[in-house]
């Protein structure tokens, strides 16, 4: 009996060191500068929910995922949904309400494709962090030399303040509806900045209660715009046909170009990364790390498929509202209340005031989880020592500053703050290659992600949606500049940053030695094996 003991406990520790061996590589603490609150992580150990085991015994074997636990599934929720936010901020509702006014129901199949996109991008940076225990700002310091990290690190600062500039300013508007047109949009941005105070406020108490504000805002967006859906009545059948029949047309190329772009937000693939390290998972157990994987996946699923719903409510109420009439082309964020007003009248309740409630949900939540964001890029990229409280207050403080300077310029006519939204898009667009490219380039990297590298098939799968991406957005800034650039100074220096950015993309895909053997090695090998 004992020497049956001692063989199986024999081969249960080997296969604990073979998974041990496949595990990422974990950076040790240093001896000379122990791990203490100061130090740069994206949640200190006191701050972690713990995942408690609801088995009376525990596996003895750690490569061995647990059976799947509905307890346990409910401790792991929470970052899938404040990532969700992204999908439902108030450039995203705009893009929405354009593409429902002006391509009716045709847009709907591309809303629910770029949202498995958008999820499949997000499950890779849930990945990257889980696996590795660090997320993609830190990670991408680690990997690429300073410099490369540094304009990696700007690049992201400069998309996080396009976000919230829309964000906020979303969130003045919907302020100026509620209050009746006595706060003005800048008055908006004043209040919509004090959010950060709430913000710290609320992360003294865990980060469970905060997921819990965020799930109410997320209920709110959820209701508001289910009750204008259900004001409105759209066909039920035109809704199915537009889910499940692709169709394009020329008029809608802009509209669709802008629901994709619209979906993935570059500071929200750094979010993510960080996020899901709020759980306290035992990173040296192979069983451990796959188990939170699984867990993230369903809840990432469920929190984007609610996303999806309330992007669709949305879109199909302007579909049957404005769809060919003659102020499709003219409906944006700002008026957006006023005409459906007009529309679907008053009522028990207005619809203006449900659509103002929605749409401060989405600025206000939005505008939180880009402080969030701003936190672990600026900590991670600059590996900065600072109390999470001051680095919140750096991080408000670098994108309120545009955001009321934007407010005051652009708050002169509807028109005004519709150009800034383009530009603001455009900003978005350019900004995607420089988090996508870094995030494929390290989950397909063996040397960091150890046996949960990604294989080739999903490797082929993630490249050819982050090339769709960034195709789709690249066309959307070629129709800009076409549009917008005029003169031959402004011209010229359009032509020499178009060719510095498209040169750090080619460095960022050199350097990965990821995007070669995915499109061109497979072939080579199938090349050589016939001859």
């Amino acid at each position: 009996m004992m020497g049956g003991t001692n063989s199986d406990e024999t081969n249960v520790d080997t296969r604990d060191d073979e998974a041990n061996r496949l595990l990422p590589e974990q950076s040790p603490p240093s001896t000379t500068h122990p791990v203490d609150d100061d130090d740069e992580v994206a949640y200190q150990s006191r701050e972690k929910v713990a995942i408690i085991e609801f088995d009376s015994i525990e596996a003895v074997d750690h490569s061995v995922v647990p059976p799947f636990s509905w307890k346990k599934l409910w401790m792991f929720m929470g970052p899938g949904f404040l990532m969700s936010i992204a999908f439902l901020d108030p450039g995203n509702l705009e893009g929405d309400l354009q593409a429902g006014a002006i391509a009716g129901y045709s847009l709907l199949w591309l809303l629910m494709w770029a949202t498995a996109m958008g999820l499949l991008i997000q499950l890779l940076s849930a990945r990257v962090g889980v696996a590795t225990g660090r997320n993609l700002a830190e990670l991408c310091r680690e990997e690429y030399p300073q410099w490369a990290s540094l304009l990696l690190w700007f690049m992201a600062e400069i998309a996080l303040i396009g976000a919230d500039i829309q964000e906020v300013i979303g969130s003045a508007i919907a302020i100026q509806i509620l209050s009746r047109g006595l706060l003005p949009i800048w008055a908006g941005v004043v209040i919509t900045a004090s959010d950060c105070f709430f913000f710290l406020f609320l992360e003294n108490y865990g980060v469970r209660k905060l997921e819990a504000v965020f799930a109410v805002l997320i209920a709110t967006m959820g209701l508001s715009f289910a009750w204008m859906f259900a004001d409105a009545k759209p066909s039920g059948k035109q809704l199915i046909i537009g889910l499940l029949v692709p169709k394009l047309s020329s008029k809608t190329i802009r509209q669709a170009v802008g629901v994709v772009g619209c979906v993935i937000m570059p500071h929200n693939v750094f979010l993510h990364s960080a996020l899901v390290q709020s759980r306290e998972i035992e990173t040296n157990k192979k069983g451990r790390v796959q188990e939170a994987l699984n867990y993230y996946t369903i809840e990432s699923s469920l929190a984007l498929f609610i996303s999806l719903m309330i992007n669709m409510f949305v879109t199909t109420v302007f579909a049957k509202g404005f769809y060919g009439s003659k102020q499709a082309n003219y409906i944006g964020l700002v008026n957006a209340g006023q005409y459906l007003e007009e529309k679907y009248g008053g009522g028990l309740f207005p619809i203006l005031y449900i659509w103002g409630i929605g749409l401060l949900a989405a600025g206000q939540s939005s505008t939180i989880t880009g402080t969030y964001a701003g936190q672990f890029i600026m900590g991670g990229f600059l590996n900065l020592k600072l109390r999470k409280w001051l680095r919140a207050l750096i991080t408000r403080g670098c994108a309120i500053v545009p955001t009321m300077i934007v407010a005051l310029v652009f708050n002169k006519s509807e028109a005004s703050l519709d150009i800034l939204n383009e530009w603001l898009n455009v900003l978005q667009s350019v900004q995607i290659p420089f988090a996508l490219i870094p995030l494929l380039t390290l989950v397909s990297n063996e040397h960091v992600m150890g046996v949960f590298k990604i294989g080739p098939v999903m490797e082929r799968l993630a490249w050819t949606v982050a090339g769709l991406v960034i195709v789709i957005n690249g066309y959307l800034l070629m129709d800009f500049i076409v549009s917008e650039v005029n003169g031959f100074l402004f011209g010229f220096a359009v032509l020499i940053g178009t060719g510095a950015y498209m040169a750090f993309i080619l460095y960022l895909i050199i350097h990965g030695e990821c995007l070669p053997f995915t499109w061109f090695e497979l072939a080579r090998t199938r090349a050589f094996s016939t001859r």
